[in-house]
C-alpha cells in the first residue's frame, strides 16, 4: 500500500503545533455539545475554492457541502441516493441553519466540461449526467451573438448559482422556511485570480462586488 501523502502529515504537524493550541477549547466544546452552524455553504469541489478559507471561518462555523459546479438537484424523493439532498435535509431539519449560500466561482472545470460537451453532453461516465441537471427539459444553452467565450463561460458559471437557488426552492422544507422568513438563500461568486467576491443582489438579479459594498 502506498504511503500516506507526506505533505498532509507535515500539514497536520503544523496544525497540532500552531493552530490547535489556540483553538483546543473550541474543539473540545464542539466535541461535547455538537455543531450548531448558522450557515450552510454549497460550493464547488475545486481545490482553489475553499469556503472556510474565503470566509475565514473557524471550526464549527460553516456546514459545507461541495460538489462539481456547486449544483443543487431538484427535490426528488425517489429510491436513489442523493448526497446533496441528504446534506441539505440534515442542515435544515437537524442543524436548523438560518442561511444557505450557493458559492460559484471563475474557471470552474465542471462548467467548462458542460460548455465543451453541450452536444452531446457525455464526458466520462458521471460528469455529463451530473451536469445535465443544469438544463431544464427543452431548454437550450448556447453562446450568444457577439459574446466571447470568456463572457459566455462567466455567464454560465453565474447561471449555475441561479439554477441551484431555484432548485433549492423545490424542497418543501426549504421553501416553507424561506416563505416564513425564518431562513434566507444567498448567491455568491468567487474570482479565483483576484480573490474577489461578488454577492447576488436578488432583487436586481446581479452579482455585486463585496469591496464596493464596503466602500473600498
Amino acid at each position: 500500500m502506498a504511503s500516506f501523502p507526506q505533505h498532509l502529515l507535515e500539514g497536520y504537524q503544523t496544525f497540532t503545533s500552531q493552530r490547535l493550541p489556540t483553538e483546543q477549547s473550541r474543539y473540545r466544546e464542539l466535541a461535547q455539545r455538537g455543531q450548531s452552524p448558522e450557515v450552510m455553504v454549497i460550493g464547488c469541489c475545486d481545490s482553489r475554492v475553499s469556503p472556510e478559507v474565503i470566509f475565514d471561518a473557524g471550526p464549527g462555523e460553516l456546514f459545507v457541502v461541495r460538489n462539481v459546479a456547486n449544483l443543487v438537484p431538484v427535490y426528488a424523493p425517489d429510491g436513489g441516493a442523493h448526497g446533496v439532498s441528504a446534506a441539505l435535509e440534515y442542515a435544515v431539519r437537524v442543524l436548523r441553519v438560518k442561511h444557505i449560500v450557493v458559492l460559484g466561482h471563475a474557471q470552474c472545470g465542471g462548467i467548462r466540461a458542460f460548455i465543451d460537451n453541450i452536444a452531446p453532453l457525455s464526458p466520462g461516465d458521471f460528469i455529463g449526467r451530473w451536469m445535465s441537471m443544469f438544463i431544464k427539459p427543452g431548454e437550450k444553452v448556447g453562446q450568444r451573438d457577439h459574446e466571447t467565450m470568456q463572457d459566455f463561460t462567466v455567464r454560465i458559471e453565474k447561471a449555475a448559482v441561479f439554477r441551484s437557488l431555484e432548485n433549492l426552492m423545490t424542497f418543501p422544507f426549504v421553501r416553507t422556511l424561506v416563505e416564513r422568513g425564518e431562513m434566507n438563500l444567498h448567491g455568491a461568486y468567487f474570482g479565483v485570480a483576484e480573490g474577489s467576491l461578488f454577492v447576488l443582489d436578488q432583487a436586481a438579479k446581479e452579482f455585486r462586488s463585496v469591496r464596493e459594498q464596503v466602500g473600498e
